[in-house]
């Protein structure tokens, strides 16, 4: 949404027709699209015209205006709140560390890959963090919502350069079918809608400065553990604060960080900082340009003290959860997913489709994958059903004659006359067309006899005036027909 916005106002702005023109950009009463719009214009304000968070928020904040804060997604009463201010913050830092740029931001894939049916995963920080809906163990429609299996995600992210997979939630499949294709799993599991340990904290920070491609990470619907963990890493390496890094996270993946996780990464805040500032301090003093990642493991291994004290362990593959009601039952997960699958039908009726790399493309699996067929293109704004109809035979420009058209009852005839038999490329049209003549005689109208061959039906507004006709009637006939016919005049 941000993208389209910043870029209308941008192709507005330079438009030669509108360069002695204002614009205008407002909403309704609506609290909450108050809030959104605001949060629009002033994104742009930071991204484009390089204002300060603090002066966006305060330009929009004039006079007595205010707006209503965001929440989170989570049912029931809320007790934290994201401000304005605090999302203009986040995308200024996301420009300051090259998380956002809109110069290589591919809107098509983006759209594309966030629908649940496509594979519902968003990018919170470009080639390293991927947030994506928990797998299952095949590829089905259930309760509304896609499922699919871990051989569907492959492709892309072989494609992506992904090399880890971390699951947080109770295992739904077998994590040899993603290891056997030459990724790292790890399990690193807590309950739905609850905040990690210090221990899950540690070692899934450990996993991620250690991997040497980009990380996914799923819970059951991608949302709240994921964006949780995910976030603590941008507290740590980016020194977001909490806020921020919410809003970001949100911005990347709405719906993401969940009721009690929002006050947990703020506990967390100051701890992660001091943490990052300390990596950062030691990596520069040890780095010599190479070996990075061995770097990166030593520093770990001091991290091992300074949080809890633990060292880690062997990871081994966890027994399968028994909580009978995140299995069988449905969780805030569970609503989480049917909730966005809702709103993605609402507001995309016409499935968006791109065109897939060649690598992805070579890519052999065994089962269907979330992009698709090879042979997927960009979309089109007209269905195969549409083509055939009234409207898709006529131009745009053609608007104005066209609703002059219809407004005669007897073009209703014609019209479902022509629908019924749009599989001939031409056809012959005889009408007897009533024209006030002049001088007027006894009778005010003559009638003049036409036939035309036509490819369309408005294409005879290039033989009539609209300004010069009362009465219009149309006849579909066969060539055979219309010889037979010379002396109707």
């Amino acid at each position: 949404m941000v993208y389209r916005y910043c870029c209308k106002i941008n192709k507005k702005l330079k438009s030669i027709t509108m360069m002695r023109k204002k614009i205008i950009h407002f909403t309704g009463s609506d609290q909450r699209k108050q809030a959104n719009a605001a949060f629009l214009i002033g994104c742009y304000m930071v991204i484009y015209l390089g204002r300060a968070p603090e002066e966006a928020y305060r330009i929009l904040m004039c006079g007595a205006t205010s707006y209503i804060p965001f929440r989170d997604a989570a049912y029931g009463s809320c007790n934290f709140y994201i401000t304005l201010l605090d999302c203009f913050h986040a995308v200024k830092k996301a420009m300051q560390y090259d998380l956002l740029n809109f110069n290589s931001f591919n809107l098509d894939e983006y759209e594309h890959y966030e629908k649940a049916e496509n594979g519902d995963l968003n990018w919170i920080i470009p080639d390293r963090f991927i947030a994506f809906c928990g797998p299952h163990s095949r590829t089905r429609l259930e309760s509304g919502y896609h499922q699919h299996s871990p051989e569907a995600y492959i492709p892309y992210f072989k494609n992506h350069n992904v090399s880890t997979i971390i699951r947080l939630n109770k295992r739904m499949y077998d994590a040899k079918r993603f290891t056997n294709a030459g990724f790292d799993h790890y399990d690193l599991f807590f309950a739905d809608g609850s905040t990690p340990t210090d221990a899950i904290v540690k070692e899934f920070l450990d996993i991620c400065e250690n991997a040497e491609g980009a990380i996914a990470v799923h819970c059951k619907a991608g949302l709240g553990r994921t964006g949780t963990l995910i976030a603590c890493y941008l507290m740590k390496h980016y020194r977001m604060t909490a806020a921020e890094t919410i809003a970001w996270v949100r911005i990347c993946r709405p719906g993401s960080v969940i009721g009690p996780q929002q006050q947990f990464l703020v506990m967390k805040q100051a701890s992660l900082w001091l943490e990052g500032d300390y990596f950062r301090q030691k990596l520069r003093g040890q780095e010599n340009g190479k070996h990075r990642a061995a770097v990166s493991k030593l520093l770990l291994a001091v991290d091992d003290i300074s949080i809890n004290g633990v060292e880690n362990q062997d990871k081994q593959e966890p027994e399968l959860y028994s909580d009978d009601d995140e299995i069988h039952g449905v969780t805030q997960g569970d609503r989480l997913r049917a909730l966005k699958s809702r709103r993605q039908s609402k507001t995309n009726a016409i499935p968006l489709t791109v065109i897939l790399q060649s690598s992805v493309q070579s890519c052999k699996t065994s089962e269907p994958n979330i992009s698709g067929s090879a042979g997927i293109t960009k979309r089109t704004t007209r269905s195969a059903s549409r083509k055939s109809s009234f409207k898709s035979l006529v131009p745009q420009r053609e608007g104005r004659k066209r609703n002059a058209l219809q407004q005669m009852p007897l073009m209703a005839l014609w019209y479902s006359h022509c629908s019924a038999a749009s599989a001939h490329p031409s056809r012959f049209v005889f009408i007897i067309i009533f024209c006030r003549t002049e001088p007027l005689s006894v009778l005010p109208f003559s009638p003049v006899c036409l036939y035309f061959m036509v490819d369309t039906v408005l294409s005879l507004s290039k033989y009539l005036s609209l300004k010069n006709y009362t009465k219009c009637i149309p006849l579909s006939m066969s060539p055979l027909l219309l010889c037979c016919l010379p002396c109707l005049g």
